[in-house]
């Protein structure tokens, strides 16, 4: 017996409905799972490049209020901020199967603020007492290792989405001119390797002391002279402490 030919309203709502399962699946899948994620400033080099597109491990750390999804399509007018679907969890702090954040990690994190999604790395853990002096940083009163490692070279050219111009140490370089950093290797009291940049003597290259709260992170980009992280406080636009 012949099968009777699907009709053509029944042919486009299948599809329709094949669409709306696989994006709810993605939609698990990134609220769960893996997000992607694209770096939008320079606060990391040479760690993590403008541009640099990577997947973040949401089950590292396990899952909380920051773990919940925005849910914004432009094209159908959604926009549903975190906040507005998980609100009801944002104080109670509560973490399910987490691991620990370490030392050295390089975390993104929901800004205490603001709610925009940032990527730093993790300095200053609780009771860490914090500080830059001449650019050199200091925990528990103890400078951390940095050694020189030679120079950071890029093109001087508009750079990510809003076209900002890198800053150098090697002073005012003209478009299409050679951009340089000071690099440095740091390794922090658990062992932990990095290179930071540096482009001389800039305003957070001498910090007061911060002592770190219990149950909150202290965040530096490891671009030190470009970076609005933990050295800021949220009152003046800057990160401060992160809750866990």
């Amino acid at each position: 017996m012949a099968t009777e030919a699907q009709s053509p309203l029944a042919s486009i709502f299948e599809t329709i409905k094949t669409i709306v399962y696989a994006l709810l699946l993605a939609g698990v899948f990134r609220s769960l799972f893996f997000q992607p994620f694209w770096i939008p400033s320079g606060s990391m080099k040479e760690t993590l490049l403008i541009g640099d597109f990577l997947f973040v491990n949401k089950m590292a750390y396990g899952y909380s209020y920051a773990s919940c999804p925005s849910l914004i399509i432009p094209r159908l007018g959604l926009n549903v901020d975190a906040k507005d679907l998980c609100g009801f969890t944002r104080n109670d702090n509560k973490r399910l199967f987490g691991g620990t954040p370490q030392q050295g990690d390089v975390v993104v994190f929901r800004h205490p603020v603001s709610g925009r999604d940032y990527i730093k790395r993790l300095i200053g853990m609780p009771g860490d007492k914090v500080q830059m002096k001449n650019g050199q940083l200091l925990i528990n009163g103890q400078a951390v290792d940095q050694k020189p490692d030679g120079l950071f070279k890029e093109i001087m050219q508009p750079q990510g989405s809003f076209g900002n111009r890198p800053r150098c140490f090697n002073g005012a370089v003209g478009l299409g001119g050679v951009c340089e950093k000071q690099r440095f290797t740091e390794t922090l009291p658990n062992g932990v390797q990095y290179t930071t940049l540096n482009i001389g003597k800039q305003s957070l290259d001498n910090t007061g002391i911060f002592t770190v709260p219990e149950g909150e992170y202290f965040f530096i980009g490891d671009n030190r002279d470009n970076s609005t992280d933990s050295r800021v406080h949220q009152a003046s636009n800057g990160v401060g402490f992160v809750k866990y």
